[in-house]
């Protein structure tokens, strides 16, 4: 087809993007894509009293420092900076259940950063919201709560997808940002590849009597690895990973017993605990799908690729994937491209899919590595974080990867 008969369909098209997926990730690529001045409608098929309900359940997000400039290039950040924690420091562990002490292997400080802190701590709850109104107050973006996908055909000639009430929708690209299960990906025909843990996260908030002074801890025991992430005022974010039989039995028990089962995992250096929120658990597994685009259709977070959060970076790498997209289809745009093209389509996957890969192997071997108790792994493994520690130039390096500022920034993380 020519390229003029080509843009006389696309302009009878509804929407240049049709994003399925109104979470964290499908929202923010309507922005970034909104900057380039293509429109967007973002499918969710919850409720807008889900998706808006402030009810504080324990989840917060670790965002990368490449996050946050992003966060700020979509003019969110100044809404949202007053709810955010800044991680000054990092604090990595290896120990055992009741040890009254244990090995520091690892310590980060944001003070080796020129840049700032290495990352905030944000609850979903702030971003979720903060989000949705942007979406709701942009001209180019129509968000549809309570719209469920049941049917898609994607070809040469653009992208269709169909409701469950039977209404339509046309567009130039269809984006799967609906998760691990993700029916964007499964119905395209995209095979993932992955596995099981056979561990459960425990997520919850807790209040403690001394202050965190914005350092972050990642405790890493025989069972999985407990992280301790500071929130605002005296409270922190719990992600506690056990076994699937033990996390289930923790789970059933009342909110004074958990805290028990949890105290000697967690020490005291903070004081004394409490619940602060509602708690709730997500059973752990790597996913990858075998290739993140498709004829007209992109995938991005989890819809791409899912893996264990010892790292704390599975919102950081859906928020990369969407600002390597927005980035690939906004240069397309301007120079004329049709940006649902097997080319510019082939610029993203080439971009993200090694990035996403090589984080979701190296997420894997830490924690096959430090999820034992294996008496000869662990002197390797804490001699191996004491020898990091004592080398200030690679403990550099690992803070700018932490921060996202390494590798190939796409413009929205550049600052």
């Amino acid at each position: 087809m020519d390229n003029p008969a080509r843009a006389a369909i696309f302009r009878r098209m509804e929407h240049d993007l049709i994003i399925v997926g109104g979470g964290l990730n499908g929202p923010a690529l309507a922005l970034a894509a909104a900057r380039a001045g293509l429109t967007s409608v973002v499918l969710d098929a919850l409720p807008d009293a889900t998706r808006s309900d402030d009810n504080f359940d324990g989840r917060g997000y670790a965002l990368a420092l490449a996050s946050q400039r992003m966060l700020a290039a979509l003019d969110l950040w100044d809404g949202l900076a007053p709810d955010a924690q800044p991680m000054r420091q990092i604090k990595v562990s290896d120990g055992r259940v009741g040890e009254a002490q244990v090995f520091l292997g690892l310590h980060f400080d944001s003070a080796e950063l020129e840049e700032g802190p290495m990352g905030y701590m944000l609850e979903d709850r702030f971003l979720r919201r903060a989000l949705m109104a942007a979406t709701e107050a942009s001209p180019l973006i129509t968000p549809r709560a309570g719209a469920r996908v049941t049917a898609q055909s994607t070809r040469a000639e653009g992208a269709t997808v169909t409701l469950d009430d039977g209404e339509v929708l046309k567009g130039r690209l269809l984006v799967g940002a609906d998760g691990r299960s993700s029916g964007t990906a499964a119905r395209a025909g995209i095979r993932r590849t992955g596995w099981g843990y056979g561990q459960t996260a425990l997520v919850c908030a807790i209040s403690h009597e001394k202050p965190h002074e914005g350092i972050a801890h990642q405790l890493f025991l025989p069972s999985g690895p407990l992280a301790i992430l500071p929130l605002p005022g005296n409270r922190s974010s719990i992600v506690w990973s056990e076994t699937e039989q033990r996390a289930r039995a923790i789970n059933a028990l009342g909110d004074a017993e958990y805290l028990q089962v949890l105290r000697p995992r967690f020490g005291d250096f903070l004081g004394e605990i409490g619940l602060a929120g509602q708690r709730f658990t997500y059973p752990l597994n790597l996913t990858l799908a075998n290739r993140f685009v498709d004829t007209r259709l992109a995938l991005v977070g989890d819809a791409a690729h899912g893996m264990h959060p010892i790292a704390g970076q599975g919102l950081n790498a859906g928020l990369r994937d969407v600002a390597a997209l927005a980035h690939v289809l906004s240069h397309a745009n301007t120079r004329g491209e049709d940006i649902a093209s097997e080319p510019v389509l082939a610029r993203y996957q080439s971009w993200r899919r090694f990035d996403t890969a090589s984080l979701a192997a190296s997420t894997d071997l830490f924690n096959r590595l430090f999820s034992n108790d294996n008496p000869l792994l662990r002197l390797a493994r804490d001699a191996g974080m004491a020898a990091v520690n004592a080398v200030p130039g690679l403990r550099r390096g690992i803070i700018r990867e932490a921060a996202g500022l390494t590798g190939d920034l796409p413009d929205l993380m550049r600052g």
